[in-house]
Protein backbone atom coordinates (compact mmCIF):
# COMPACT_ATOMS: atom_id res chain seq x y z
CA UNK A 1 0.00 0.00 0.00
CA UNK A 2 1.50 3.17 -1.22
CA UNK A 3 0.28 6.61 -0.19
CA UNK A 4 -0.12 8.97 -3.05
CA UNK A 5 -1.39 11.77 -0.94
CA UNK A 6 -5.10 13.33 -1.59
CA UNK A 7 -6.83 11.79 -5.15
CA UNK A 8 -8.95 14.86 -5.44
CA UNK A 9 -7.43 18.42 -5.75
CA UNK A 10 -4.20 18.99 -4.22
CA UNK A 11 -3.30 21.27 -6.64
CA UNK A 12 -6.16 23.65 -5.37
CA UNK A 13 -5.69 22.61 -1.90
CA UNK A 14 -1.94 24.12 -2.62
CA UNK A 15 -2.83 27.33 -3.91
CA UNK A 16 -5.61 27.60 -1.13
CA UNK A 17 -2.06 27.49 1.21
CA UNK A 18 -0.27 29.75 -0.75
CA UNK A 19 -3.28 31.88 -0.48
CA UNK A 20 -3.75 31.90 3.58
CA UNK A 21 -0.15 32.17 3.84
CA UNK A 22 -0.22 35.58 2.14
CA UNK A 23 -2.78 36.36 3.64
CA UNK A 24 -1.49 36.15 6.99
CA UNK A 25 1.41 37.92 6.11
CA UNK A 26 -0.33 40.74 4.76
CA UNK A 27 -2.79 41.17 7.69
CA UNK A 28 0.46 41.05 9.75
CA UNK A 29 2.14 43.75 7.64
CA UNK A 30 -0.87 45.88 7.59
CA UNK A 31 -1.22 45.61 11.45
CA UNK A 32 2.51 46.82 12.26
CA UNK A 33 1.94 49.74 9.83
CA UNK A 34 -1.28 50.58 11.94
CA UNK A 35 0.23 50.47 15.47
CA UNK A 36 3.52 52.68 14.38
CA UNK A 37 1.56 55.29 16.08
CA UNK A 38 2.28 53.55 19.59
CA UNK A 39 5.84 53.04 18.72
CA UNK A 40 7.56 50.54 16.61
CA UNK A 41 6.92 47.01 17.02
CA UNK A 42 9.94 44.84 17.38
CA UNK A 43 11.83 43.51 14.67
CA UNK A 44 11.92 40.11 16.31
CA UNK A 45 8.48 39.49 16.21
CA UNK A 46 8.06 40.34 12.56
CA UNK A 47 10.42 38.26 11.82
CA UNK A 48 8.75 34.88 13.84
CA UNK A 49 6.00 35.61 12.32
CA UNK A 50 7.45 35.12 9.03
CA UNK A 51 9.12 32.49 9.71
CA UNK A 52 5.97 30.66 11.85
CA UNK A 53 4.31 31.06 8.38
CA UNK A 54 7.16 29.93 6.20
CA UNK A 55 7.10 27.05 8.81
CA UNK A 56 3.29 26.09 8.34
CA UNK A 57 3.35 26.58 4.61
CA UNK A 58 6.72 24.44 4.12
CA UNK A 59 4.74 21.43 6.26
CA UNK A 60 1.70 21.83 4.06
CA UNK A 61 2.95 22.94 -0.06
CA UNK A 62 6.63 21.89 -1.40
CA UNK A 63 9.27 19.14 -1.66
CA UNK A 64 8.79 18.02 2.01
CA UNK A 65 4.84 17.91 1.63
CA UNK A 66 5.22 15.94 -1.45
CA UNK A 67 7.53 13.21 -0.26
CA UNK A 68 5.66 12.89 3.07
CA UNK A 69 2.82 10.99 1.19
CA UNK A 70 5.17 8.26 0.78
CA UNK A 71 8.34 8.90 3.60
CA UNK A 72 7.38 8.72 7.02
CA UNK A 73 10.63 10.59 7.88
CA UNK A 74 9.52 13.38 5.80
CA UNK A 75 6.04 13.04 6.90
CA UNK A 76 7.23 14.12 10.45
CA UNK A 77 9.46 16.88 9.76
CA UNK A 78 5.88 18.58 7.90
CA UNK A 79 4.22 17.19 11.16
CA UNK A 80 6.88 19.45 13.56
CA UNK A 81 6.87 22.47 10.77
CA UNK A 82 3.08 22.31 10.99
CA UNK A 83 2.23 20.92 14.31
CA UNK A 84 5.06 22.28 16.95
CA UNK A 85 7.60 24.91 15.81
CA UNK A 86 5.86 26.78 13.28
CA UNK A 87 2.77 27.50 15.84
CA UNK A 88 5.69 28.38 18.31
CA UNK A 89 7.10 31.16 16.13
CA UNK A 90 3.53 32.39 15.62
CA UNK A 91 2.50 32.58 19.55
CA UNK A 92 6.30 34.44 20.05
CA UNK A 93 5.33 36.98 17.72
CA UNK A 94 2.13 38.29 19.75
CA UNK A 95 -0.13 39.15 17.04
CA UNK A 96 -2.77 39.58 19.42
CA UNK A 97 -0.63 42.43 21.29
CA UNK A 98 -0.41 43.63 17.62
CA UNK A 99 -4.11 43.57 16.85
CA UNK A 100 -4.83 45.51 20.06
CA UNK A 101 -2.73 48.38 19.06
CA UNK A 102 -3.72 47.96 15.26
CA UNK A 103 -7.55 48.22 16.12
CA UNK A 104 -9.58 51.11 16.84
CA UNK A 105 -10.29 51.76 20.86
CA UNK A 106 -13.81 50.25 20.53
CA UNK A 107 -12.90 47.10 18.70
CA UNK A 108 -9.87 46.05 21.09
CA UNK A 109 -12.05 46.37 23.59
CA UNK A 110 -14.49 44.00 21.96
CA UNK A 111 -11.62 41.58 21.22
CA UNK A 112 -10.41 41.76 24.80
CA UNK A 113 -13.96 40.71 25.85
CA UNK A 114 -13.77 38.06 23.24
CA UNK A 115 -10.84 36.97 24.98
CA UNK A 116 -11.93 36.71 28.05
CA UNK A 117 -15.59 34.95 27.84
CA UNK A 118 -15.39 31.48 29.85
CA UNK A 119 -15.22 29.81 26.18
CA UNK A 120 -12.28 31.02 25.21
CA UNK A 121 -10.58 30.41 29.01
CA UNK A 122 -11.69 26.87 28.92
CA UNK A 123 -10.62 26.48 25.10
CA UNK A 124 -7.22 28.19 26.32
CA UNK A 125 -6.82 26.03 29.54
CA UNK A 126 -3.67 24.01 29.25
CA UNK A 127 -5.21 20.61 30.26
CA UNK A 128 -7.65 21.19 27.26
CA UNK A 129 -5.14 22.29 24.88
CA UNK A 130 -2.91 19.45 25.89
CA UNK A 131 -5.65 17.07 25.29
CA UNK A 132 -6.28 18.93 21.97
CA UNK A 133 -2.95 18.68 20.55
CA UNK A 134 -1.23 15.47 21.87
CA UNK A 135 -4.87 13.24 22.14
CA UNK A 136 -4.84 14.32 18.61
CA UNK A 137 -1.88 13.00 17.67
CA UNK A 138 -2.72 9.61 19.46
CA UNK A 139 -5.85 9.31 17.33
CA UNK A 140 -3.80 9.86 14.08
CA UNK A 141 -1.01 6.87 14.57
CA UNK A 142 -3.57 4.28 16.56
CA UNK A 143 -6.15 4.46 14.35
CA UNK A 144 -7.03 4.08 10.49
CA UNK A 145 -6.97 8.45 10.37
CA UNK A 146 -3.37 8.44 9.14
CA UNK A 147 -4.03 6.04 6.07
CA UNK A 148 -7.62 7.73 5.51
CA UNK A 149 -5.73 10.83 5.25
CA UNK A 150 -3.48 10.13 2.85
CA UNK A 151 -6.92 9.16 0.70
CA UNK A 152 -9.79 12.28 1.00
CA UNK A 153 -8.31 15.15 0.49
CA UNK A 154 -10.79 16.84 3.16
CA UNK A 155 -9.70 14.67 6.11
CA UNK A 156 -6.15 15.71 4.55
CA UNK A 157 -7.23 19.17 5.02
CA UNK A 158 -9.05 18.85 8.56
CA UNK A 159 -6.52 16.50 10.12
CA UNK A 160 -3.54 19.59 9.10
CA UNK A 161 -5.65 22.16 10.49
CA UNK A 162 -6.31 20.72 13.52
CA UNK A 163 -2.59 20.65 14.09
CA UNK A 164 -1.53 24.24 13.64
CA UNK A 165 -4.52 24.91 15.64
CA UNK A 166 -4.05 22.67 18.70
CA UNK A 167 -0.49 23.63 18.49
CA UNK A 168 -1.16 27.04 18.72
CA UNK A 169 -3.34 26.80 21.07
CA UNK A 170 -1.42 24.41 23.37
CA UNK A 171 1.59 26.70 23.38
CA UNK A 172 -0.34 30.03 24.10
CA UNK A 173 -1.89 28.61 26.82
CA UNK A 174 1.90 27.85 28.18
CA UNK A 175 3.39 30.73 27.07
CA UNK A 176 4.06 33.65 24.93
CA UNK A 177 3.86 37.42 25.09
CA UNK A 178 0.16 38.01 24.44
CA UNK A 179 -2.13 38.29 26.86
CA UNK A 180 -3.72 35.96 28.41
CA UNK A 181 -5.56 33.91 31.02
CA UNK A 182 -3.18 31.56 32.28
CA UNK A 183 -3.17 28.91 34.21
CA UNK A 184 -0.78 28.54 37.69
CA UNK A 185 3.29 28.04 36.69
CA UNK A 186 2.91 25.03 38.73
CA UNK A 187 -0.51 23.76 36.15
CA UNK A 188 1.07 24.47 33.20
CA UNK A 189 4.93 23.16 34.34
CA UNK A 190 2.75 19.64 35.04
CA UNK A 191 0.78 19.92 31.90
CA UNK A 192 3.64 20.24 29.54
CA UNK A 193 5.68 17.22 31.65
CA UNK A 194 2.84 15.28 31.21
CA UNK A 195 2.46 16.57 26.85
CA UNK A 196 6.13 15.33 26.78
CA UNK A 197 6.18 11.91 28.51
CA UNK A 198 2.88 11.44 25.84
CA UNK A 199 4.40 12.61 23.18
CA UNK A 200 7.74 10.43 23.95
CA UNK A 201 5.92 7.29 23.96
CA UNK A 202 4.05 7.82 21.11
CA UNK A 203 7.07 8.35 19.31
CA UNK A 204 8.63 4.97 20.85
CA UNK A 205 5.50 3.03 19.98
CA UNK A 206 5.54 4.12 16.38
CA UNK A 207 9.43 2.88 16.64
CA UNK A 208 8.04 -0.25 17.31
CA UNK A 209 4.90 -0.26 14.98
CA UNK A 210 5.10 2.16 12.18
CA UNK A 211 2.51 3.12 9.39
CA UNK A 212 1.97 0.25 7.20
CA UNK A 213 3.38 1.01 3.28
CA UNK A 214 5.23 3.53 4.17
CA UNK A 215 9.43 3.59 3.77
CA UNK A 216 11.80 5.49 7.16
CA UNK A 217 8.96 4.48 9.62
CA UNK A 218 12.08 4.03 12.42
CA UNK A 219 13.53 7.32 11.22
CA UNK A 220 10.21 8.87 11.23
CA UNK A 221 9.53 8.06 14.73
CA UNK A 222 13.30 9.29 16.15
CA UNK A 223 12.63 12.35 14.36
CA UNK A 224 9.28 12.99 16.20
CA UNK A 225 10.92 11.96 19.71
CA UNK A 226 14.14 14.29 18.73
CA UNK A 227 12.63 17.10 16.92
CA UNK A 228 9.68 17.10 19.66
CA UNK A 229 11.80 17.23 22.50
CA UNK A 230 14.07 19.80 20.63
CA UNK A 231 10.75 22.08 20.32
CA UNK A 232 9.49 21.11 23.69
CA UNK A 233 12.90 22.43 25.51
CA UNK A 234 12.74 25.83 24.13
CA UNK A 235 8.99 26.18 25.95
CA UNK A 236 10.40 25.08 29.12
CA UNK A 237 12.40 27.53 28.60
CA UNK A 238 10.38 29.99 28.08
CA UNK A 239 8.60 29.23 31.11
CA UNK A 240 10.97 29.02 32.99
CA UNK A 241 11.90 32.55 32.14
CA UNK A 242 8.52 33.91 32.89
CA UNK A 243 8.77 32.07 36.47
CA UNK A 244 11.73 33.97 37.28
CA UNK A 245 10.81 37.22 36.29
CA UNK A 246 7.65 36.99 37.97
CA UNK A 247 9.90 35.53 41.57
CA UNK A 248 12.08 38.69 40.85
CA UNK A 249 9.61 41.55 40.96
CA UNK A 250 8.62 41.78 44.53
CA UNK A 251 12.06 42.18 45.21
CA UNK A 252 12.69 44.87 42.62
CA UNK A 253 9.30 46.68 44.20
CA UNK A 254 10.89 45.72 47.83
Amino acid sequence: MHHHGAPSGPAAADVLVVALAVLSLAIYATGVVRSRRRGRWPLHRIAAWCAGVTCVAAGLVGPIADAAHTNFAAHMVAHLLIGMLGPLLLVLAAPVTLALRALTLARARALTRLLRRPSVRVLTHPVVTALLNGGGLWVLYTTDLFALMHQSTPVYVLVHAHLVVAGFLFTVSLVGPDPAPRASFGTRAGVLIAFVAAHSILAKWLYANPPAGIADGRVGAQLMYYGGDAVDVVVMALLLAEWYRAAARPSVRR
